[in-house]
C-alpha cells in the first residue's frame, strides 16, 4: 500500500509577506525556487504512480524543480478561494472584522469550509484506489492541502487550522491496521551541511 506525499509550493512575494494568495498566479522567490530544488533529495528513490499538481504556477515550478515529472494538474487542487480576501493578510482583515475565521467562515465572494472541503474530497476519491499500486504526490498549497489532511482522517475542513503546513514542505497520508492515519507533517527541507553557503530553505 503506497502513500500519499503532500508538498506545499516554495516561497512566494505574498507567502513570505503572510498575504492571502490563491486565484493570483505568483511566481517563485529566488529563495523559493532553492527550496523547491532542496525538495529533489527528499523525493529522489521513491516511484509515484500519479503526481498531481494545482495548476497555479508556483506549484507546477515547484514539482519541476523538486524532480517531479506531474501528470496533470488538477483545478482540485487549487487554493482556497478568498475572494474579496485575495492579496490581503490576516492581520488587515482582523482590522475591520475582528472575530473573522477562515476555517469557520470562509471567505466573501470566495469559497466556504465545505465548498473547499468537497473540492479535496473530490481529489481524495481520485488518488485513493491508485494507493494499491504505489505513491501518489499532490504538489499544492497550504490552505487547500491542510482541508485535505483534514479529510483524510475524517475530520471536518476546520480541522486544518490545526494542521500548520510551511512552504517547501513534505507531509505523508497513509495507512495503519486499516485505518487513514498522518504519517508525518510539515517536515521541512534538510538544513545544508556544516560549512556550505546558508540558504534561507527554511523560510515561509
Amino acid at each position: 500500500m503506497g502513500d500519499i506525499l503532500l508538498i506545499r509550493h516554495g516561497e512566494t512575494a505574498w507567502s513570505a509577506s503572510h498575504r492571502h494568495t490563491s486565484y493570483t498566479d505568483m511566481e517563485l522567490t529566488p529563495d523559493g525556487e532553492r527550496q523547491a530544488r532542496a525538495l529533489a533529495p527528499m523525493l529522489a528513490g521513491r516511484r509515484f504512480v500519479r503526481v498531481l499538481s494545482s495548476p497555479r504556477q508556483r506549484a507546477v515550478c515547484t514539482a519541476h524543480l523538486a524532480g517531479l515529472d506531474a501528470d496533470a494538474t488538477d483545478p482540485d487542487l487549487a487554493e482556497w478561494n478568498y475572494g474579496e480576501y485575495e492579496g490581503r493578510t490576516s492581520a488587515d482583515v482582523h482590522e475591520e472584522n475582528p472575530h473573522w475565521n477562515l476555517w469557520t467562515d470562509g471567505c466573501p465572494g470566495g469559497e466556504s469550509p465545505a465548498q473547499v472541503g468537497e473540492r479535496l474530497d473530490r481529489v481524495i476519491a481520485r488518488v485513493a484506489p491508485l494507493l494499491d499500486q504505489g505513491n501518489v504526490a499532490l504538489v499544492a498549497h497550504g490552505h487547500s492541502l491542510r482541508v485535505l489532511g483534514a479529510r483524510w482522517i475524517g475530520l471536518p475542513p476546520s480541522a486544518g487550522g490545526l494542521l500548520r503546513l510551511d512552504t517547501a514542505t513534505v507531509s505523508a497520508l497513509g495507512h495503519e491496521h486499516g485505518r487513514r492515519v498522518i504519517l508525518r507533517w510539515n517536515q521541512p527541507v534538510p538544513p545544508p551541511p556544516p560549512g556550505t553557503a546558508p540558504d534561507l530553505a527554511g523560510r515561509h
